[in-house]
């Protein structure tokens, strides 16, 4: 069988980077397989100048190549630095930096893990874009780039060519995220088990932001999340779960944003919507009884909501994530 080339990804390491964000790449990434147990990407760590850098752990960091790989590459991911402080105040990027970056090839997907944005950000590529960053430095990211559209609520922003996650761990969320949207949810998940991780997490940055701890008498919706979940291909109204949590609909929808960083709703459509991509990529269920069993109602319900999160109908994204029946063989000859 012929070998398709893997995706090339270029991570630049700068002073002051911190090991475990820095390894997220290669750790996730690396546990990506095609069905044959193929490696499907292909991770270098680089430099601005392929010179070792000091990490913030105070180990020096000796990089596989130079600034050549980042023109190479299909994806660059930036992790956070913890040695340029003047891009919190707007200040320009380092003459080494910004002369490394400027040879990322026009197309490349370019991805920021945490304060990784800040760097994208002072290359001006993320002006008039979304972006994210960590939660704690909302308020320092939006003096220094006004142009940037920061939401600090979620744990990554997808934006089509460029991605940008929320603080460490977050950027395994985005990492995994790469990976289903490049192969899908299946190859994602086997890598996720293979990372000990979650294949995804509930809601964003909104349920890690420093707030008062709540008393331990007080209700909370884990269970009713679980119980929800075993319930995905039945209707489930709002009044349902409150009532199953035995709180009134406002406490309810405002404990849920608390604990999770996002309404009830949105939180049962991207269960469903995780449920029938599976199904799309691991069966062949006719499309309508897929949108039954994810709880959606309809086809036509499930097309709206797909095209709404990922801009493909169900078919198209079965054809592109399920791999072709083989060729039936030719017949003996006579």
């Amino acid at each position: 069988m012929t070998d398709v080339r893997r995706h090339r990804i270029a991570v630049l390491a700068l002073p002051g980077v911190p090991p475990f964000e820095l390894g997220i790449p290669s750790r996730v990434f690396g546990s990506a397989e095609d069905p044959e147990g193929r490696p499907l990407y292909e991770v270098t760590v680089c430099t601005a100048d392929g010179a070792p850098v000091l990490s913030d752990a105070g180990f020096t960091v000796q990089p596989a190549a130079g600034p050549e790989a980042l023109a190479a590459a299909d994806t660059v991911i930036v992790p956070p630095t913890h040695a340029m402080p003047e891009l919190g105040r707007g200040g320009p990027l380092p003459d080494e930096v910004a002369a490394a970056i400027a040879r990322i090839r026009p197309g490349t997907r370019l991805v920021s893990i945490c304060t990784g944005s800040y760097v994208l950000a002072a290359a001006g590529l993320l002006d008039g874009r979304p972006a994210t960053t960590h939660w704690n430095l909302a308020l320092e990211f939006r003096r220094a780039y006004p142009r940037v559209r920061l939401d600090e609520d979620v744990l990554f922003v997808d934006d089509g060519d460029v991605l940008t996650s929320a603080g460490v761990a977050a950027g395994v969320d985005l990492c995994l995220h790469l990976i289903r949207r490049d192969h899908g949810a299946t190859v994602a998940n086997r890598a996720a088990r293979m990372c000990v991780v979650p294949p995804w997490r509930d809601g964003g940055q909104a349920q890690y932001i420093d707030r008062p701890v709540p008393e331990p008498t007080v209700a909370t919706t884990t269970a009713t999340r679980a119980w929800a979940l075993e319930r995905l291909d039945t209707p489930l109204s709002l009044a349902e779960l409150a009532a199953h949590a035995r709180m009134s609909l406002r406490t309810f929808t405002r404990r849920f944003r608390d604990e999770v960083g996002m309404t009830p709703v949105q939180w049962l459509t991207a269960q469903r919507l995780e449920v029938a991509r599976q199904l799309l990529e691991t069966t062949d269920l006719p499309v309508d009884l897929v949108a039954h069993r994810a709880g959606f109602g309809s086809a036509n319900s499930l097309r709206q909501h797909m095209r709404a999160a990922i801009g493909v109908s169900p078919i198209t994204y079965r054809r592109t994530f399920q791999p072709a029946p083989a060729p039936a063989p030719a017949p003996a000859p006579a």
